[in-house]
């Protein structure tokens, strides 16, 4: 058996539950603002299948994108044809990231630069982030805790998701790493999706997540050389997380 990370099913549900355009908690509203007077290139690892690409795009701004997952980025190229829209697209993985632009924004939004599993690789990508930036350009990368008094193996779910033409994806999975200590949980879990009753296709994922602490990471951010460090909870810029249930935003400039 053999787990991967967003394949064919888990794209088909993201689609589903994360259109173009759709914000989370305000955090699209928040980028498209914060966002707003940047003038030169900016770049969005992690891109998916450009729930935040399009509307940047659509707002005037030249956005690349890079994602390790090859039917994210098939998505997200359907997605541009439809809307008559240009990107450049790269199918990379962050720690092998190595790009000939350069950008005055690097914006990794939905806390996904906690799937970057090992923390040495973690911090080596902010540093690769550093430097694929002009001086005076911007990170901005959201990142959020796991907030569950009953945090532990034990934690399963089952899901269901209703597709437009009838059929259906079921969800289930449990966490079968749960590190307090080294601040790493490990989920596995299945998608299968069903038409009529009958089963048409299984797919296995794995879903690692390193989270890190809100003072934490803006030590990091200043080991590696980023300055003017602002920490946003939940969307409200300069306001400080109170708890773990927070996501929480760091914007960082390069010197």
């Amino acid at each position: 058996m053999s787990f991967d990370s967003y394949g064919k099913l888990s794209n088909e549900v993201y689609d589903f539950t994360k259109p173009v355009g759709h914000s989370i908690g305000g955090d699209l509203e928040f980028y498209l603002e914060r966002l707003q007077s940047c003038r030169g290139r900016i770049l969005e690892p992690m891109v998916g299948s450009g729930r935040f690409l399009i509307p940047l795009l659509e707002a005037g701004h030249v956005v690349d994108g890079v994602d390790a997952s090859p039917d994210m980025l098939a998505s997200c190229r359907k997605r541009l044809e439809e809307r008559n829209l240009n990107a450049d697209l790269y199918e990379l993985k962050l720690q092998e990231l190595s790009l000939s632009h350069h950008y005055d924004a690097i914006i990794v939004p939905a806390g996904s630069f906690l799937l970057i599993e090992k923390r040495s690789e973690s911090i080596d990508v902010l540093k690769t982030f550093y430097d694929l930036l002009n001086p005076g350009g911007r990170l901005i990368v959201d990142l959020e805790m796991p907030h569950s008094p009953t945090f532990n193996f034990e934690q399963e779910w089952k899901c269901s998701y209703t597709l437009p033409n009838g059929d259906v994806i079921t969800h289930q999975g449990r966490i079968v790493e749960a590190d307090l200590f080294n601040q790493y949980h490990l989920i596995l879990s299945r998608y299968d999706k069903w038409r009529d009753g009958m089963k048409l296709q299984s797919e296995h994922e794995r879903f690692a997540m390193r989270w890190y602490g809100v003072e934490e990471f803006r030590y990091i951010l200043q080991e590696i050389g980023f300055s003017d460090i602002i920490i946003s909870a939940d969307y409200v810029y300069g306001v400080m997380p109170t708890n773990s249930k927070q996501m929480y935003t760091y914007e960082a400039i390069k010197k």
